[in-house]
């Protein structure tokens, strides 16, 4: 398991983190966007000094297999081994690819991620999923890797977009609904317009505990931590069908719209309660939007679900819940209940 730490000081956590491997060589991986903005604060720490910067695109548009093999040649170019380390500094994008580079670089080589995004602190920076996006679809070749330490270093949260926040946030309601009716009440009540950072940090905190605690009873995603997917199988698709159309969406976007669609299934298919889901469905459309979809689009998001890592002997397998931690995984579920769920979506 990773060990991960919920840092008041930087730098000495880094340190912590670098020191417990003693790499020959250490290397920095960022995307233009944290190269820029997060970078200049860790520099010229001295646990990070003669560290190489390897910069790459960024968005989820980065994340395939050119940039990894850019990573890899970078790595190659300047003599890293399979004793040295790599630093993921950046979000979701950064810590999949930058881990999946490190699992496979010489057969595997540590790396440490610093998430800096609320999506990456809560979601992609732990639970040892590595990855990139391929033929269009999502995640969808990677590998189970954990990095030797997380550093959470909420503060970085300050530097985020509106965008980007809410994006991270619809992850943290997943991780609520999962765990209890108390953890998804207060999500629901936080003000995400107008952010108290130091109660957000403490949220993070709680949502991080759910992930672990999920991880650590099914790391390899063979029972229990497919409740981790709940949203995903539907807004994955969601996700990928912007992107294929150069409308791409933020991932946190696409799982909270997932989340109506999939809770609405949870409601006639498991006795998920009205009220509530009522309640997730206002405030999802109050901070994400809805996602503008036609009835013919419906045969085409069908196919990007078939494609599912959780699906069985090609049958769409879902997560959903009978009530806020009550989880079932394993929902087969039919093409007409999936396109019920788009038309109430599209029509509420």
């Amino acid at each position: 398991m990773q060990d991960i730490i919920i840092s008041y000081s930087l730098e000495a956590d880094l340190a912590t983190a670098v020191g417990r491997i003693a790499p020959d060589r250490l290397f920095v991986l960022a995307d233009d966007t944290t190269a820029a903005c997060c970078w200049p604060i860790v520099k010229d720490y001295a646990c990070l000094a003669g560290a190489q910067l390897i910069t790459i695109g960024s968005t989820d548009g980065a994340k395939t297999l050119d940039t990894l093999a850019t990573v890899w040649q970078r790595l190659g170019e300047q003599g890293a081994t399979r004793h040295s380390a790599l630093i993921n500094l950046g979000g979701g994008m950064v810590t999949d690819l930058g881990g999946f580079a490190a699992a496979t670089f010489k057969r595997g080589m540590a790396f440490v991620n610093v998430p800096t995004t609320l999506l990456a602190m809560v979601d992609a920076s732990v639970g040892g999923k590595t990855g990139i996006n391929f033929r269009g679809l999502k995640n969808e070749i990677g590998a189970f890797c954990d990095a030797r330490t997380v550093v959470i270093h909420t503060p970085f949260l300050r530097t985020l977009d509106a965008e980007n926040l809410r994006s991270g946030y619809a992850e943290m309601l997943k991780h609520g609904l999962i765990s209890s009716a108390e953890e998804t009440t207060g999500l629901l009540a936080f003000d995400i317009f107008d952010v108290d950072y130091e109660a957000l940090a403490d949220l993070v905190g709680r949502s991080i505990q759910v992930k672990e605690r999920i991880v650590a009873e099914d790391p390899y995603e063979h029972g229990l931590r497919k409740a981790l997917n709940l949203g995903h199988t539907i807004g994955h698709a969601f996700e990928s069908f912007a992107l294929e159309n150069h409308a791409p969406v933020l991932h946190g976007y696409a799982v909270a719209w997932g989340l109506v669609c999939e809770l609405y299934l949870s409601v006639t298919r498991c006795g998920f309660p009205m009220a509530l889901f009522h309640q997730v469905e206002h405030f999802v459309s109050d901070v994400y939007g809805h996602f503008a979809l036609d009835c013919k689009h419906y045969d085409h998001i069908f196919d990007l679900m078939t494609h599912d890592k959780k699906n069985i002997a090609g049958q769409i397998n879902m997560t959903l819940l009978a009530a806020p931690g009550d989880v079932r995984i394993n929902q087969v579920t039919q093409r007409d209940d999936i396109f019920e769920a788009l038309d109430y979506y599209r029509e509420s």
